[in-house]
């Protein structure tokens, strides 16, 4: 959406800092409850959070806004960002919302909500609480015999590890598979090694013992350098990488080399469709998917539909074009017969039920397609995105897009969790690809502000 508070995954910044302060927490939380109350019954929420220091105070001034409302207040603790999505659908709540900045460091936060069905809210909603942020609810409030209650609930992460178990067939083991799961000392630390451990799994746990600074510190989906050195130490079948709240996953395979969720999505596809579990003959991926998994999808007949990037724009392609099988490079992988968001627990198990499906190691299972040469590179702007208007720079993109064709693709947008410009390009000539970033991220710093 990208309005005054809201980006592509919720409500992001520093932690403490506008937005992500308590003031605008709280009034998050009464304008949500406002907008999400319908009917005579009480209303509920579920609030979960990661194990950032500043999650305690978000949670706290969130919950303030909601009973000031009239809306009742459920307490998780710490719990993956999919599993508050399954809560909402199953404690049948009114709404959802998650304390995470996902990946980012420690001194970031972020809220994100769910609706009552547990999907990310659409444009309409979000723009209908931002409408009510910045208003005077003096005259909204509750009565005083009509405020929220609030409690903390038990036995939630016990409740997520089952869900996510029963994911798999009832028959499926994971006896004699040596494990190692990095969970970035964030919000899986306790439910991905105990889900794993229960399945029959050797785990090798790393990054559990979150302090509230360490969360994604050198360890996680985007630094998964630690755990492939891990892998090849304890000489493990599969390493495992987390995010901060645990909604997306990247694979080290037995060799320590990186498998990301286009290879991840190619290996799940490839295995559906031969017990026609795929909904429909298809994949929904970003722009930022490489073009290499989209040729290999095509050569076994199977189509790829392309969003924005954001895995809610993924979901919404799924749930619209009736797609069971979706994500994003990064590791968001939404598989809609179980989750209604990405989930790097869900798909872990997915990955590793089509891993002894086989009965082959993950580096053959995970390495289905080779990936054409890639160049991501990000750029801050004096003018922001209006570096995107420039003539200088609109010129560059169409001369590239014209000089690529078909064998390769240009992607330039800015990104919205972070104040830059992405500039991505891939093709068959990996010198090119390469000058191609480079022009235009000096063309992007040179533009006028």
């Amino acid at each position: 959406m990208g309005g005054k508070y809201f980006g592509t995954d919720g409500i992001r910044g520093r932690a403490n800092r506008p937005p992500i302060t308590p003031d605008v927490a709280m009034k998050v939380g009464m304008a949500a409850g406002l907008v999400f109350t319908h009917g005579d019954h009480r209303h509920r929420v579920v609030i979960g959070k990661d194990t950032r220091l500043s999650s305690y105070m978000i949670e706290n001034a969130l919950t303030a806004g909601f009973l000031a409302v009239g809306v009742d207040v459920l307490l998780t603790g710490p719990v993956p960002t999919p599993g508050i999505a399954m809560l909402t659908r199953s404690m049948r709540c009114d709404l959802g919302v998650m304390i995470s900045a996902s990946h980012n460091p420690y001194d970031d936060n972020g809220i994100k909500l769910f609706g009552p069905d547990g999907a990310k809210l659409t444009d309409a909603h979000e723009a209908a609480i931002e409408a009510l942020i910045d208003a005077d609810l003096a005259g909204r409030l509750a009565a005083p015999a009509d405020l929220g209650r609030a409690k903390r609930i038990e036995s939630v992460t016990d409740r997520y590890i089952e869900y996510a178990k029963r994911t798999l067939p009832r028959a499926l083991t994971l006896d004699g598979i040596r494990v190692v799961v990095d969970c970035a000392n964030g919000a899986g630390y306790r439910v991905a090694p105990e889900a794993l451990w229960e399945l029959g799994a050797e785990v090798f746990p790393m990054a559990v013992d979150p302090d509230g600074f360490n969360i994604n510190r050198d360890v996680g989906s985007t630094a998964p350098a630690a755990l492939a050195a891990k892998v090849r130490e304890v000489r493990a079948d599969i390493g495992i990488a987390l995010d901060g709240d645990a909604d997306r996953v990247v694979i080290v395979d037995e060799h320590g080399r990186l498998i990301d969720g286009d290879q991840m999505m190619a290996a799940i596809a490839t295995s559906w469709a031969e017990q026609s579990l795929l909904s429909k003959p298809g994949v929904v991926v970003t722009v930022m998917s490489n073009l290499g998994l989209e040729r290999y999808l095509a050569g076994i007949g199977l189509e790829t539909v392309r969003t924005p990037v954001g895995d809610r724009h993924v979901a919404e392609a799924m749930r619209e074009g009736g797609y069971n099988l979706g994500g994003e490079q990064s590791g968001h992988i939404i598989l809609s017969d179980y989750t209604t968001t990405g989930d790097g627990l869900v798909a872990a198990l997915q990955l590793l039920a089509v891993v002894r499906k086989l009965g082959r190691p993950v580096s053959q299972v995970c390495h289905l397609f080779e990936p054409l040469p890639q160049v991501l590179k990000s750029v801050r702007t004096a003018g922001g995105k209006r570096a995107l208007e420039s003539g200088v720079v609109r010129q560059m993109i169409e001369d590239v897009n014209g000089r690529l064709g078909d064998s390769g693709r240009l992607v330039v947008r800015a990104s919205g969790t972070e104040p830059v410009i992405r500039v991505m390009a891939e093709g068959d000539d990996p010198g090119m690809v390469t000058a191609i970033v480079d022009d235009l991220i000096a063309a992007l710093s040179d533009a006028p502000a």
